[in-house]
């Protein structure tokens, strides 16, 4: 009998095409279904929580999958540990209701951006962190990010300029904190659109270097306008934390 399955999966995202299975490109579903595939004889959706950005990575994306197997939760977790590569691990599987969705469920998500404006590049971190190329002012920072938290309509932070659906998002918090070189960005939210997060941070940073005053986030989220919000920045910073149901 077929059960659904959530998982919840860590990754280093950075040699990865993203999370959304691509054709002749490494993505992290692609990983996963490959193996699942393998053990369970016959291809298995395996629907993430969201849609990671090419390299980008995550400590807890949540998946469900369908699908009829004889071994314990356990043994499929230790079966998909055995044969995905190093830079993708199965945290936890659990058996779900029939209705649990991984995407359609979530009511919530954590991401944290991660910066260093330090004086010595890091050696141990390089692959997580934007290394900034002059320091920034962090409490300008965050006299910014209070215009962009709330209920709003983040279309000048979409990165999709053919988004066709509601750009209106919730963001219940932007915290920005600075700790021996680095910069930590935590987003929580309901949830993201495409290079938002991304978007944010780099309109962020353009006020932590002086770019732009604190009170002109607040403009640009009014205007609905992309090409007025600051640069993407890159995605080796951004991680998604945890999935809330």
């Amino acid at each position: 009998m077929k059960k659904n399955y959530k998982m919840t999966i860590a990754y280093d995202g950075t040699r990865y095409y993203g999370w959304e299975h691509q054709p002749d490109r490494d993505t992290i579903q692609g990983k996963l279904e490959s193996v699942l595939e393998i053990m369970c004889g016959e291809f298995i959706d395996v629907i993430g929580a969201g849609r990671t950005d090419a390299g980008v990575h995550a400590k807890a994306m949540t998946a469900n999958a369908v699908m009829e197997t004889n071994k314990s939760e356990e043994e499929i977790r230790d079966y998909m540990n055995r044969y995905l590569p190093d830079d993708i691990a199965v945290l936890e599987v659990r058996e779900a209701s029939e209705r649990f969705h991984a995407r359609y469920k979530a009511v919530g998500k954590t991401y944290c951006y991660t910066c260093y404006d330090g004086p010595v590049k890091p050696i141990f971190q390089r692959k997580y962190v934007t290394r900034l190329s002059s320091p920034v002012d962090v409490e300008k920072m965050r006299q910014a990010a209070v215009y962009l938290e709330g209920r709003n309509d983040y279309k000048s932070f979409c990165g999709n300029p053919k988004m066709k659906k509601s750009t209106v998002r919730v963001v219940d918090s932007i915290e920005i904190k600075r700790s021996k070189g680095y910069i930590y960005f935590t987003f929580h939210g309901t949830g993201f659109l495409q290079n938002m997060i991304r978007i944010l941070v780099g309109t962020l940073l353009e006020v932590g270097r002086g770019a732009m005053p604190p009170e002109q986030v607040k403009d640009i989220l009014e205007a609905r306008d992309r090409k007025l919000a600051g640069p993407t920045a890159p995605p080796e910073g951004l991680c998604l934390i945890k999935v809330d149901y």
